[in-house]
């Protein structure tokens, strides 16, 4: 049996933080993955900016709760799912997750957890584990299943190297030279056809 690992931001979802970035006016939170590929360096550097701005996880919470999936992104969601096992494979947190996840039908979801004071302050964040992208499908494979994966940041490239066949999808340019050896798409319709590209079964569309 073969499954499909899926990052969530910018694949799936639009960038949570760019979204809140947009709605504070605070431009430095729109550094995202695609532009550091150190994640504890990225998640010190957003939580320093919340304390100096005294924001907390309500402010947060309260712009992913205007944000829908991308267009396209559940029907492909859907379409996956008739097809293989589907884990989404992410390194956003439960704490924020939730209504996005609700509206794409609750695949599985692996992340992160936020620790917040009473106050709703953040004041630091748990790794499920090391690299847990690659370690899933490190996982995944042990148990014998076949896995393709597709993301679009530095953080996913280990992910898309450890699995059987990786896709980048929606990444930045940056990525894409960087990376040459994963093919790159940029629509829904396209990423279909790598999953069934690097399929070992027939697969109809």
């Amino acid at each position: 049996m073969e499954i499909a690992c899926l990052d969530l931001e910018g694949v799936l979802i639009p960038e949570i933080w760019i979204a809140f970035a947009e709605k504070t006016g605070i431009e430095a939170l729109k550094r995202t993955t695609r532009d550091e590929p150190d994640y504890d360096v990225l998640m010190r550097y957003r939580l320093d900016i919340l304390e100096k701005n005294g924001l907390g996880l309500n402010e947060i919470q309260e712009v992913i709760a205007t944000l829908s999936p991308l267009d396209g992104a559940k029907d492909f969601v859907d379409w996956l799912r008739e097809r293989f096992q589907v884990v989404i494979l992410s390194d956003t947190f439960y704490e924020f997750a939730q209504p996005l996840m609700r509206q794409l039908g609750f695949p599985t979801l692996l992340c992160h957890r936020l620790e917040v004071d009473s106050h709703g302050r953040v004041t630091d964040y748990k790794l499920r584990q090391a690299n847990p992208k690659r370690q899933a499908v490190v996982g995944f494979k042990s148990m014998y299943y076949r896995t393709i994966a597709a993301g679009d940041s530095y953080n996913d490239t280990t992910m898309l190297a450890e699995a059987d066949a990786g896709i980048l999808f929606h990444a930045p340019q940056n990525v894409i030279d960087e990376f040459p050896q994963f093919p790159a798409v940029q629509d829904f319709e396209s990423l279909k056809k790598e999953f069934i590209k690097a399929s070992n079964r027939d697969l109809s569309l």
